[in-house]
């Protein structure tokens, strides 16, 4: 009897943890997301300005000009992610970046005045 109860207790712990985790994998997203940049300078912005709380990965490609970001829905919004990138001077999606922000971009950095870098 007292082996049988030390099963029943083991079971119902592998289902409360199992669903547990469940519950937590379904809180993570994946998104894509369009914005403006040049050169691997405009990368590493991008991606640093990206990587806020809740954010698990950020990949942006120079060619594509697209973010891949896998974040926790729980701690932030894809609307917070691309409004700190757009504060560093980046368009991102439909947020258009801090006009001030962009001007302070170096010259080869500058997206919107046809620059082209070889960074």
């Amino acid at each position: 009897m007292k082996n049988l109860f030390i099963a029943m207790m083991a079971i119902g712990t592998l289902s409360i943890s199992s669903s547990g985790f469940a519950q937590e994998t379904s809180k993570i997203k994946s998104e894509t997301v369009k914005v403006k940049g040049v050169c691997s300078m405009c990368k590493k912005r991008i991606e640093d300005a990206a990587y806020i709380k809740g954010v698990k990965r950020a990949d942006w490609d120079v060619k594509t000009q697209e973010l891949k970001v896998v974040y926790n829905a729980d701690k932030t919004t894809l609307d917070k992610i691309e409004q700190s990138i757009a504060h560093t001077g980046h368009d991102a999606g439909n947020v258009v970046a801090d006009k001030e922000k962009y001007k302070k971009l170096p010259s080869c950095c500058a997206y919107n005045d046809g620059a082209e870098c070889s960074h």
